[in-house]
């Protein structure tokens, strides 16, 4: 009989008859195949762990992983038996000998790579070898990563190890940046090479004032690289992204804010520019008359997280009847010369007292800018409205005009307008992400407000807004009023930042809870009319605000319940009033 195999794998001649396959035939054949396939798999799976578990590190075990590794990169328990081996190998061998072994290592790598260039395992097995080679030839590794750069530019594993070499090399900063200026040049698209530029400035030209910012002066030239890009292809996003991260005017100076102390509620509370994590190497000493004061830092909610904000609960109460000086010393992790102190005053008869720093105008939410980097913004934001002109619904291009008035316009006078027009038009060219753009809208009438309101603001309101989120909470700390209704609010968690609130009105939002004003714990009035509520156990999380006096649900669901009132008040016994009418005593 006279078999052959025809190329398709879909027929054989027998007895010079041509007899294609059934489905059902190539089905089995496949089947037999995965079987044998998956039995040697395991076969050698099994094997390489019994030479683990029994400590024998020899060529034997890099050949039984090596052939399974050949097919399945991502095997990271095989890669980390290889690993064993060769510290054994460096342990035991002479160096030339552990040399080639690991040479040889390097080009098994290499043809794991191109089985997955994205391969985990792979690459983070490299950098092993690389860094335990006798002789590592640096610049091999950095031509390799170009090969599979040009291959895959978007291969952020091979730029990340392209980092590694660059580093172990000593290879010139200036160099990898013209290297990303030709990955750009070739193709705007590239948005690892845009990365690896934002990571490679700093180090190169670090702002002497922000060490992890840029020069201005370089800042201003990467405006002319970047724009040739956007203008070239609008619809692509990396150089948009780039765009955005040049508007970054680096991190605040830190300070502290402002310090408040109450004698009726035995606290200090402390608001600084920047979040710290009190305790992980940052130190905030609070001193009364000079003495330092024991007690632990917490958050608004108690949590164990970066904050602006951070309160001290006195052991003791603050003296009364006799004027009592307060002082807060910051000491950042980063510097531990670097002190930041603020102090006030308790008069004799004060119940609180607070201090609160001073903000040049349009200062409080973003860095000034000079004379040099406004000109060109200003530029800039008229070249990005001639691309408008040519891209009326290109959201990237709206975007970029929102950060650019932004950034130009600090005190929000300029162009209020204009950006509320261009947040309104991003809504309609990009519905999928409608509410974010309407909490940035959100977001940018809440700096409005808060740049030109008092800072020793006890009322606020921010009634028909068009608010359905809260930001810059912290820095509505002292407030004992606020109007938020008419408004499109889903929640209130960020609340929790105002701790000398007595009052709050949330008429006619979207609440389903209250989560958030549990920790508003001098909260004696509030009335959430025509909201979500549910039920009566929506309301439980202020069980333990005992100055709670008033609540008003009238309008949310919970009220089709004859009994919601009797359950709110058994579990907020506190309540006087509930929907304006005087409480009863609740049935034990």
């Amino acid at each position: 009989m006279r078999r052959m195999i025809a190329d398709s794998q879909l027929s054989v001649i027998i007895h010079g008859r041509l007899k294609v396959k059934t489905t059902a035939e190539q089905q089995e054949a496949k089947r037999k195949e995965r079987e044998k396939k998956l039995k040697l798999y395991n076969a050698g799976t099994k094997a390489a762990f019994k030479k683990r578990e029994n400590g024998e590190y020899d060529e034997e075990g890099l050949k039984i992983t090596g052939e399974i590794l050949a097919v399945n990169p991502d095997f990271y328990t095989l890669w980390n038996f290889r690993k064993e081996i060769f510290v054994n190998f460096l342990q035991t061998r002479e160096t030339d000998e552990v040399q080639k072994i690991m040479e040889n290592e390097l080009y098994f790598l290499e043809s794991c790579l191109k089985v997955n260039p994205k391969s985990y395992g792979t690459w983070h097995h490299r950098t092993f070898i690389m860094e335990n080679m006798p002789k590592p030839d640096w610049d091999r590794e950095l031509q390799l990563c170009n090969t599979f750069l040009d291959y895959d530019e978007r291969n952020f594993h091979c730029w990340d190890y392209r980092r590694f070499v660059v580093m172990m090399a000593e290879v010139s900063l200036d160099d990898e940046l013209g290297f990303t200026t030709q990955k750009i040049t070739t193709n705007f698209s590239n948005y690892s090479s845009w990365h690896y530029r934002s990571k490679l400035l700093p180090m190169l030209h670090p702002d002497p004032t922000q060490p992890a910012w840029v020069q201005e002066d370089v800042i201003l030239k990467e405006f002319e690289i970047v724009q040739n890009a956007v203008f070239t292809d609008p619809d692509d996003q990396s150089a948009w992204f780039y765009h955005r991260w040049l508007l970054g005017r680096g991190k605040k100076k830190q300070q502290i804010s402002c310090i408040h102390a109450s004698r009726k509620t035995k606290r200090i509370t402390v608001l600084l520019t920047r979040p710290i994590m009190v305790g992980r190497g940052n130190s905030l000493i609070l001193s009364i008359h000079g003495k330092s004061v024991a007690g632990q830092w917490k958050t608004p909610t108690g949590s164990s997280s970066f904050s602006v904000l951070w309160i001290k609960d006195l052991t003791e109460s603050i003296p009364e009847e006799k004027e009592v000086s307060v002082s807060v010393t910051l000491i950042p992790d980063i510097d531990k010369d670097t002190q930041f102190s603020q102090g006030l005053q308790i008069d004799a008869d004060q119940e609180e007292a607070w201090v609160m720093a001073d903000f040049k105008s349009g200062s409080r939410f973003s860095n000034e800018l000079s004379a040099a980097t406004s000109s060109t913004l200003e530029t800039e934001l008229e070249s990005i409205k001639e691309l408008h002109g040519v891209e009326p619904d290109n959201k990237w291009v709206l975007l970029t005009m929102f950060s650019l008035m932004m950034a130009i316009d600090r005190t929000h006078s300029i162009y209020m307008l204009e950006i509320r027009e261009c947040i309104d038009q991003l809504i309609q060219v990009d519905l999928k992400r409608e509410a974010y753009y309407r909490d940035t809208k959100s977001k940018f009438i809440l700096q409005s407000i808060l740049e030109t309101q008092d800072k020793n603001a006890r009322e606020m309101s921010l009634k028909d807004t068009g608010l359905t989120a809260l930001y810059h909470t912290e820095w509505m700390l002292l407030l004992t009023s606020i109007d938020l209704s008419n408004n499109a609010l889903s929640t209130v968690k960020s609340l929790s930042n105002l701790r000398c609130l007595k009052c709050l009105c949330l008429d006619n939002n979207h609440l389903k809870d209250l989560d958030g004003l549990q920790h508003c714990h001098q909260l004696s009035e509030l009335s959430v009319k025509i909201n979500d509520l549910n039920s009566a156990e929506d309301l439980y999380i202020l069980e333990n605000n005992k100055c709670l006096v008033m609540i008003n649900v009238y309008g949310n669901p919970l009220c089709r319940y004859k009994d919601h009132t009797t359950k709110i008040k058994k579990n907020i016994p506190s309540l006087l009033s509930i929907d304006d009418n005087k409480c009863t005593s609740a049935p034990s």
